[in-house]
């Protein structure tokens, strides 16, 4: 059997392969890691958005998340660290027919890269985040994130961390994001749906995908394995829609709000400039162009 073979015999068994790039495969992701479950769910939110992958970008910073826009068939971008949300507001105002989506890691997303979150959201810029959180550096080591529990240990907290965290859907839903929700890798069919909706959704869209990591952290933090985690996840999850986001922290081994907890509307950041020059300028201005002539 040759090798293209083998490829098309799979694309007809797991509809997950013909979104990947292949000759990339195998991925560096530990055995149990959850970031590849999330992008099943996000291949089943594109298959059941049923829209033109030409229309769609998908942006990426460092880490171990950030490789999921370099195994995507699609339009990616895999850029510097912490600066995903950046090239994607410059890709989408540039193109504002295009879907961008940033997907990338909590560290990535929210330490070097946590003002360009805080003022994305602010402006509502037409954006959907997917932050995988796995409390910590997967990539660099394992060292504390802004994420990382109180008292989890980490390589750069061996007795545990004493900072106190962010909560990442009242982080996103006091800056003004459209659509909010948490869901863990346990909850593949929510987690795809909240994509979904996501893709759909226009304005700043934050989702943010609760994930192992069982080298670093759980092995540090004497957790077990990814699946020890899973079940953690199954047996600690309350769905809690519609949530106040600000009783939705997490704790080292508490409870797991999940849910979608914000799903508003207001004007994104290209509607609202388009709508105060036109008011401004009148007839004589073009969105695409500034001032005619």
């Amino acid at each position: 059997m040759t090798d293209d073979t083998l490829l098309r015999d799979v694309d007809s068994i797991n509809p997950v392969m013909p979104y990947l790039r292949q000759e990339r495969i195998p991925h560096i992701w530990c055995p149990s890691c959850g970031i590849g479950t999330t992008v099943n769910c996000f291949t089943r939110a594109l298959t059941e958005s049923g829209m033109n992958l030409d229309e769609i970008a998908i942006v990426s910073g460092i880490g171990c998340t950030g490789r999921v826009a370099g195994y995507m068939n699609l339009d990616s971008f895999h850029t510097t660290h912490g600066r995903a949300i950046p090239f994607a507001t410059g890709l989408k105002l540039a193109n504002p027919k295009l879907k961008v989506v940033v997907y990338s890691g909590d560290g990535d997303l929210t330490a070097i890269g946590g003002n360009h979150l805080v003022h994305a959201a602010r402006r509502n810029m037409d954006l959907m985040v997917i932050c995988v959180n796995n409390f910590t550096y997967g990539m660099t080591g394992g060292q504390v994130a802004p994420t990382t529990p109180l008292g989890a240990k980490q390589t750069t907290m061996p007795f545990g961390n004493f900072e106190a965290p962010f909560s990442l859907p009242f982080l996103a839903d006091a800056c003004g994001a459209t659509y909010v929700a948490r869901w863990t890798v346990f909850h593949v069919r929510q987690l795809a749906k909240a994509m979904l909706e996501g893709l759909r959704k226009k304005g700043f869209v934050f989702i943010e995908a609760l994930s192992p990591c069982p080298t670093l952290y759980q092995r540090r933090n004497k957790r077990g394995d990814g699946v020890d985690e899973l079940k953690f996840y199954k047996e600690n999850s309350v769905v809690k829609h519609g949530a106040d986001t600000k009783e939705v922290g997490l704790t080292f081994n508490g409870p797991i709000v999940v849910g979608k907890f914000v799903d508003r509307e207001r004007p994104t950041w290209l509607d609202a400039m388009n709508e105060h020059f036109g008011k401004v300028l009148g007839s004589e201005y073009s969105p695409w162009g500034g001032q005619n002539g």
